[in-house]
């Protein structure tokens, strides 16, 4: 990770497969180096499918599902659902309020989440399911914020750090040379949404060809790292 030892990691995402598309590679490195991850997922893709004889029960379903088993290939520790409506996620005081519970939960030292400054996202999921996480993230560690959750032992959490993938303006390069055919391992379990993996592989390997090109990074992934005071 950066230079200070931080063994706990909460990635807040939008939708499945939002991780393994990002930042996964990094994910393998970091649990291969002793930190465990959770994963919370703000939506479970429930409209993601181009198959009109879908529901949105089954494709959530299903997507889940997928979700569990990338996360597995990846050693991710668990999945949390909450199971918003895709398509419909708002950056409000609700979902901030839910995410400040989960922040004091979990108690993490790292949050990763999605870049909300980010120019020309077309999905609105993932800008809002980025500032509702920063916006959790300070109300997780002061006392007068959703006072009534601090209740049966529970307290205020101090994150000390964010990571925001895929950034607008990044300031962070991680190696993932070792752990691209990881990445790509987890990505291949979103069978709902990826199809044919060897296309898909060869985009993304020049996609993390081309973040690590400015820093001599054979395959990388970029970030936005926030340090939290």
């Amino acid at each position: 990770m950066a230079s200070r030892s931080l063994k706990k990691v909460l990635a807040i995402m939008a939708h499945p497969d939002d991780a393994e598309f990002t930042c996964a590679g990094t994910f393998a490195k970091w649990i291969a180096g002793g930190q465990v991850i959770e994963y919370v997922l703000c939506t479970s893709g429930n409209k993601g499918t181009h198959d009109p004889t879908m529901t949105a029960e089954r494709i959530a379903a299903i997507r889940e599902k997928e979700q569990q088993d990338a996360a597995r290939e990846l050693g991710v520790s668990e999945c949390i659902f909450l199971r918003h409506n895709d398509g419909e996620l708002e950056p409000n005081l609700a979902l901030r309020e839910e995410l400040a519970l989960v922040i004091r939960q979990r108690k993490p030292d790292v949050v990763v989440t999605h870049d909300p400054w980010r120019q020309y996202v077309i999905h609105p999921d993932h800008p809002a399911a980025g500032f509702a996480t920063i916006h959790a993230v300070a109300a997780a560690r002061d006392y007068l914020y959703f006072a009534h959750q601090l209740k049966d032992g529970l307290t205020p959490h101090r994150v000390k750090d964010i990571y925001l993938f895929s950034p607008q303006e990044p300031n962070l390069w991680l190696d993932i040379t070792d752990t691209f055919d990881n990445k790509i391992a987890a990505l291949s379990k979103h069978r709902s949404q990826v199809g044919e993996i060897q296309g898909l592989r060869d985009r993304l390997r020049e996609m993390a060809a081309n973040w690590g090109q400015p820093k001599g990074i054979p395959l990388a992934e970029a970030f936005r790292h926030i340090e939290v005071r």
